[in-house]
């Protein structure tokens, strides 16, 4: 039932109103004569606070508000994937059609998330006892009656929606084609169900269990597959200041990760930034399907110049869809660019109420929320019956690229991995400039099985090369006060591998065809024969050779040109390249060894 209530006071996108007893907290609201979408945040007695998703400049004190007695809620069905959306799930390519307001979104503007005309081909399912699903079958919230080919990439599943009372199917159509409006089941108790649901944004979807993570996200990114691994279902950050490659290392996630699924949230970017990702996205061929990557891929743009209070709700919207596809059993990777542009948001949003605020103005539930946010990233048994996980990947911009300031700090508590972007790296050209001292991740553990099934060499030169890159940083320390001739040649060797290790491995070309993705085993065979190279070399100059014969070997710049010499499918003709270290290695051996003899 509407109830109908008053605007008593404007705040830019806050809006007080009266009149709306009977409304409960996260009830969406009409506002105003343009009838703007909006959220019931605070409710004391009929006196109602409500943010504002769209622009309300010209608004005025006595015009009407109508509460609709129901949360924000997504519409979720087949279509869903391949479109771009704002914060509140409007198709912002269909409302640009529509010419209405051309390029901009008009106040009011309205227009249905999912295509309401289009048929989709049904084909129905297998009940728990492995009959086909029909009239009379008993059902529960979340079971699978079937699915349709959304993609070619994506088979959507249609579950019952996880709020349906009835737990038998009165009537049933099954395998056909069909609106997503079209009624294809009832229940005993008289509830429709269609190919689409709803579902609120800020209410996390159930599931069964909760499982262990155990599988790593393979990213293609060799600092992060072999050095600061994300799990499926795990959670990370992406903190550095301006420039430093946040966006272009998320998008280098989202286009070569092995997800099922990606859902790319631009909150509060910049508008070149997310138009890069609208423009790429369509021409990016898929590595796993060779199709594009969009039949793969949910776009929500809400870029700076759009509301602040829909950048808010955006990333509640994006984790309800990563959920919703997570139910089906995918492996669903979210991209948050940036929970900064959002933790501002709430700051103004907070101002606006004139609540107390707390470190750097920010409000003093910014932790709970964040926790909100990633705590909804795991790994589950869904309702179904299917194992499916949603990973989070948020994007930190602190000021100055201080990470002490709150949002950052915050964000640490709720997330295991953190790939902390150095400064110095991005100045140097070196991306990805994920720093290998100050970024960390508490996956290696859970994902150390996988690597031992695919890569068993993966575990210990993983812990070799990150002693080195230490030792190295601590003898740059000491070269920056005496020079480098001051070393012995075993620790000049160490500057040189470590060298070696930076520009051959942790750096990565996104715009070189070979470079931009790299398999595991790739990746393991090349760090294997740096750290190869690095034993041998300390063992013919403990002999007596000095380190410039060493350096000078023509293997080491094999050794580094590696990476984007040979393709993912030539990684055999590495082992040339170890031959022939062993060989020039072998021969500077013999020699000082005769010479030590003599």
């Amino acid at each position: 039932m509407d109830i109908e209530g008053k605007i008593t006071r404007i705040s830019g996108p806050i809006v007080f109103a009266e009149g709306l007893e009977g409304c409960g907290l996260y009830d969406v609201v009409d506002v105003g004569e343009k009838n703007l979408i909006g959220e019931i945040i605070r409710q004391n007695k009929g006196k109602a606070t409500i943010q504002v998703y769209e622009e309300d400049t010209g608004m005025h004190i006595g015009e009407k508000v109508v509460c609709h007695s129901r949360p924000l809620s997504l519409r979720l069905g087949p279509g869903l994937v391949g479109t771009i959306y704002d914060g509140i799930q409007r198709p912002l390519k269909s409302m640009y059609d529509d010419k209405s307001g051309g390029a901009f979104l008009l106040p009011g503007q309205r227009t249905e998330p999912l295509d309401s005309k289009k048929i989709w081909h049904f084909e129905t399912g297998k009940s728990a006892d492995g009959s086909p699903v029909a009239a009379g079958t008993p059902i529960a919230p979340g079971i699978a009656l079937g699915t349709v080919r959304e993609t070619p990439s994506i088979l959507h599943t249609v579950m019952v929606a996880p709020d349906v009372r009835g737990r038998v199917l009165k009537t049933f159509k099954g395998t056909g084609d069909y609106t997503i409006d079209d009624v294809i089941g009832t229940t005993e108790l008289g509830e429709e169900i269609k190919m689409s649901q709803y579902w609120p944004v800020r209410k996390p979807r159930p599931y069964t269990d909760k499982l262990s993570v155990s599988q790593p996200l393979v990213t293609g990114l060799r600092v992060i597959d072999v050095f600061f691994p994300l799990s499926k279902g795990g959670t990370a950050a992406i903190p550095g200041g301006f420039g430093t490659g946040k966006t272009m290392t998320q998008h280098a996630i989202a286009k070569w990760c092995d997800a099922d699924l990606i859902v790319y949230i631009g909150c509060g970017e910049r508008g070149n930034e997310m138009t890069e990702v609208l423009t790429e996205f369509p021409e990016i061929i898929d590595p796993r399907t060779g199709r594009s990557i969009m039949e793969r891929t949910i776009l929500i743009a809400n870029t700076s110049n759009m509301p602040v209070a829909a950048r808010e709700v955006s990333l509640y919207s994006g984790i309800t869809l990563a959920e919703y596809y997570r139910d089906m059993g995918m492996a669903v990777a979210v991209m948050a660019d940036s929970t900064s542009r959002w933790a501002e948001a709430l700051r103004e949003l907070s101002g606006r109420m004139e609540e107390m605020p707390a470190e750097e103005g920010f409000p003093a539930y910014l932790p709970t929320r964040l926790a909100s946010f990633y705590e909804r990233a795991g790994r589950i048994n869904s309702l179904c019956g299917k194992e499916g996980s949603v990973s989070v990947i948020g994007a930190v911009s602190p000021p100055g690229g201080d990470f002490s300031e709150p949002v950052t700090q915050h964000t640490k508590r709720f997330i295991r991995c953190f790939w902390a972007l150095d400064r110095d790296l991005a100045n140097a050209r070196h991306y990805p400039a994920i720093g290998w001292i100050d970024s960390y991740s508490e996956y290696a553990d859970e994902v150390k099985g996988w690597w031992e099934k695919n890569e068993p060499e993966w575990a210990g030169v993983r812990l070799e090369a990150l002693d080195l890159l230490k030792r190295e940083q601590r003898l740059q320390q000491i070269v920056s006060l005496i020079g480098p001739d001051a070393l012995p040649d075993s620790e000049r060797l160490i500057l040189k591998v470590a060298e070696m290790i930076k520009n051959g491995f942790l750096q990565q070309d996104a715009f070189d065809d070979v470079d931009c993705f790299c398999v595991s085993k790739k990746q393991i065979m090349i760090l294997v024969l740096m750290m190869n190279f690095y034993k041998m070399a300390l063992d013919v100059i403990k002999n007596g050779a000095p380190l410039v014969n060493v350096t000078s070997l023509p293997v080491c710049d094999e050794i580094v040109r590696i990476k984007s010499q040979y393709t993912n499918d030539e990684v055999d003709k590495i082992q040339e390249v170890k031959i022939h270290l062993e060989s020039q290695i072998g021969e500077l051996q013999r020699l000082y060894r005769k010479a030590g003899a003599v």
